[in-house]
């Protein structure tokens, strides 16, 4: 007999567009709860119902009706997680029309380059404030005709050729309307999802609706099987994030299941607890953030507390290899794992638990390279993550482990429907119902994106094991040569570096040089103490290039990499206090390094770490 899950599976998978996705299940099971979200007026949790969703989503279908849009208009949308933005993406796909989805973290310059490059005719953003800052970056945005802010209730006007409107007046207009447009076919675009742009003006990703749906299908066949009815995801990624869109999101309401959006970043912890969600989709800095104050925690306990928590976490790790098939050493006393469990369990691996609310049965990595003794320590005491990788270009999952089978150094294996090549050099190669068309308006960047025989060319290095897992070794563009001929993948030195919390940032470099280095951003709390312990100043620039200074981060660099063969190991450091940041153009809306940049910035300090060195 089927259960529910299958059921609400097999229905879903006859639907062909992603504006279906909240009517079916409105008419199948309308009382139950599709999002909820953290009401500051009346300090409370407000619950939406899959019919009250649906019934607001025509609201907004009937107020872009009344504007006249014709199909394939763009839509910008820079809207915080919320019932609104779904709202509005529903509403701007089931009228025909492209959502285009800005991130709300990204500088003013960059939101106004989308909204002219994408053509977008209309701006749907939450605050005045935002769009002023869009308009004063100069940027000419020809083509926007309308604005609706949804928290703004006299919106100022700064040009006449552009209309602007509040939520209230502008859902008002639309009270009128009938006649709603034809709706999109599969073929549509779903999307215009811009790339972070770590080495130029970010592309727009054209992803249609069989893209997205086909991605929705296949990682619910493999990666985050069956979500089980009340299921919670606690929404925290933001939704102009493809990996949230797909999974967080399109996946959660396709399947009946209920999002709740986290109030802000720094309430995550205690929504963790309050919410108590089954599945997370999430990248890994959140992962390493809860494991770096563990970590810090620990420091401060007694040498038995520390070596309780090793022990539960070495033995959580050799009952989930044992679990998973994953081959480990023997080792001493192994035996006695199943006796002693229970109560490690009980002392450590459920307080670890219990910070995620105690009720987590999924959690989700990507978006980046999980660090292995995080994955360790997370899946060894209970909380077996599933890492998994894809591009916005894909749409944007290609591989991923599952609850099935997890080897936490991979990132799994294809997705059904889904062909994986290694090209030249072992880059991976695509091929995929979920490929994009292509780049907006960018014809050239789209013939160079495929091979002549289409396939997808993701710029990643990889290789299988002997099991059909995929491993990603680093980004073709980024891999450092040195002059040698080591190869050395900076991203995993930097993510190992930033497990110590003496190093908040971290930028490995050695291209063509004849060792390895690092500028690294300290923690200010952290560098006062080593400071102290140096007999050093910590408010004098000086001590930040003192030689005592240099050793002692050396030395702490060497214990974080430990696990690197030595020429991989950097042999001179850069401090400095200064953060990278999005607002300083050294960090993508994804908080990835822009290299480019950090390279130019620091380009006279770069020359002194390998002054007299050929």
């Amino acid at each position: 007999m089927k259960d529910s899950s299958q059921i609400r599976f097999e229905a879903l998978s006859k639907l062909k567009t992603l504006d279906q996705f909240v009517p079916a299940r409105a008419a199948a099971a309308p009382h139950t709860e599709a999002l909820r979200q953290f009401d500051r007026r009346s300090n409370s949790w407000e619950r939406i119902s899959y019919r009250d969703l649906n019934e607001r989503i025509q609201q907004w279908r009937k107020a872009f009706a009344k504007m006249n849009l014709p199909a394939g208009s763009r839509v910008a949308i820079l809207l915080p997680n919320g019932v609104d933005a779904i709202c509005c993406d529903q509403a701007v796909l089931a009228n025909g029309c492209v959502p285009v989805p800005l991130h709300a973290i990204d500088t003013a310059g960059s939101s106004a380059f989308i909204i002219s490059d994408s053509q977008a005719c209309v701006l749907v953003t939450n605050r005045q404030s935002r769009w002023d800052a869009i308009y004063l970056s100069g940027v000419q945005m020809p083509d926007l005709k309308h604005i609706i802010f949804t928290d703004e209730s006299t919106p100022q006007s700064r040009t006449p050729s552009i209309c602007q409107w509040d939520l209230e007046s502008w859902l008002a207009a639309g009270h009128e309307v009938s006649v709603l447009p034809e709706g999109p076919k599969e073929e549509d675009l779903a999307a215009i999802v811009y790339t972070s742009g770590t080495t130029g003006k970010p592309k727009g990703v054209m992803l249609t609706h069989r893209n997205v749906v086909r991605n929705v299908i296949n990682t619910i066949e493999t990666v985050l099987p069956n979500p089980q009815p009340g299921d919670i995801f606690l929404s925290f990624l933001p939704m102009s994030h493809t990996f949230e869109r797909m999974a967080g999101y399109y996946l959660a309401l396709g399947m009946g299941c209920t999002i709740v959006f986290n109030r802000s970043i720094q309430l995550l912890a205690e929504d963790f607890r309050v919410i108590r969600p089954n599945i997370i989709i999430s990248v890994p800095r959140i992962y390493e953030r809860i494991y770096a104050k563990v970590q810090n925690k620990l420091s401060k306990q007694s040498r038995f507390v520390r070596f309780l928590f090793n022990w539960a976490v070495d033995v959580g790790w050799r009952r989930f290899c044992r679990r998973y098939g994953i081959v480990q050493k023997p080792a001493p006393f192994d035996w006695a794992d199943p006796f002693v469990w229970p109560v490690l369990k009980r002392l450590v691996s459920q307080t670890l638990l219990n910070q995620f609310g105690g009720r987590l049965r999924i959690a989700i990595s990507g978006g980046a390279a999980l660090n292995a003794k995080v994955a360790k320590a997370f899946c060894g005491l209970g909380l077996p993550i599933i890492q998994g990788y894809g591009m916005t270009e894909s749409s944007p999952i290609i591989a991923g482990n599952s609850p099935t089978y997890n080897h936490p150094d991979t990132v799994g294996k294809p997705l059904p429907q889904t062909e994986v090549r290694l090209g030249t050099d072992d880059e991976i190669q695509v091929k995929s119902p979920s490929v994009m068309r292509g780049y907006w308006n960018r014809p050239e960047d789209t013939a160079a994106a495929f091979t002549e025989d289409g396939w997808l060319k993701t710029g990643d290095i990889g290789h299988f094991d002997s099991e059909g897992f995929l491993r990603i070794v680093g980004r073709i563009k980024e891999i450092i040569v040195t002059s040698t001929g080591e190869k050395v993948p900076p991203v995993d030195m930097e993510l190992a570096i930033e497990m110590d919390p003496l190093f908040d940032q971290a930028f490995v470099i050695g291209e063509n040089r004849p060792f390895i280095s690092t500028i690294v951003v300290l923690n200010k709390e952290e560098w006062e103490r080593l400071a102290k312990t140096l007999d050093l100043d910590p408010e004098d620039p000086e001590s930040l290039l003192a030689a005592a200074t240099r050793n002692a981060l050396l030395k702490r660099i060497k214990a974080a990499a430990k696990d690197f063969p030595q020429y991989a190991l950097p042999r001179n450091v850069f401090p400095t206090l200064e953060h990278w940041t999005i607002d300083n153009g050294l960090l993508t809306p994804t908080l990835k390094l822009k290299r480019k940049n950090l390279n130019e910035k620091y380009a006279p300090q770069i020359q002194s770490l390998y002054a007299g060195h050929r």
